[in-house]
């Protein structure tokens, strides 16, 4: 396998591209740094996947503090290992391109942040979510008392429906507000 169009195939490439939000260009780039990551035997099999702490050393992903939880949501795996083929591969591309919808980002962030991946983002979710991005690091970790009231203020903020959890519809409706979201959320090869 390779990173020609030939070696991808002309048809496999056009679906692709129907499939995604990615260019020719894209894609194939795509299929180049995922190759990469690939042994020498693993190149030669129909299917293979990367597993995720290979994955976890492209530079896109390396600094970003929901790795793991991306690699989990777009892993198709059977084992759910966080391991990803070449068209999970394409769909995390895919969702984070700058040619995503709103609706198609947000969904992707909604799943990302849904930790327990119960379809809700409760206090646990978005506890989790505030020490993802404040680091847990003794010096950047919220007191219990902080992350309560800021738990607080986020519900009190998104959860329409009263009912202590954020679901995807209220999430939605709170990040179309968010002009900077569409633009902040994605990775470029």
């Amino acid at each position: 396998m390779g990173t020609t169009a030939s070696q991808l195939g002309k048809d496999l490439l056009s679906e692709y591209q129907e499939l995604t939000f990615l260019t020719k260009q894209e894609i194939l780039l795509a299929h180049k740094r995922f190759t990469e990551l690939l042994s020498k035997e693993e190149r030669a099999l129909l299917n293979p996947r990367v597993p995720m702490v290979d994955i976890l050393t492209l530079p896109e992903l390396k600094s970003n503090p929901f790795r793991k939880r991306i690699c989990h949501v777009f892993s198709t795996s059977d084992t759910k290992d966080g391991s990803l083929s070449f068209e999970d591969f394409l769909d995390l591309l895919s969702a984070f391109s700058d040619s995503a919808t709103l609706e198609i980002k947000s969904h992707y962030a909604f799943r990302i942040f849904d930790f327990d991946d119960d379809g809700t983002l409760d206090c646990g979710d978005l506890e989790k979510l505030v020490n993802c991005l404040t680091g847990e690091t003794d010096d950047t970790r919220l007191t219990p008392e902080e992350m309560r009231q800021l738990i607080n203020n986020i519900l009190e903020e998104s959860d329409i429906d009263k009912d202590g959890t954020v679901n995807l519809s209220e999430f939605q409706h709170v990040i179309s507000r968010s002009p900077d979201f569409v633009s902040s959320f994605k990775i470029v090869l």
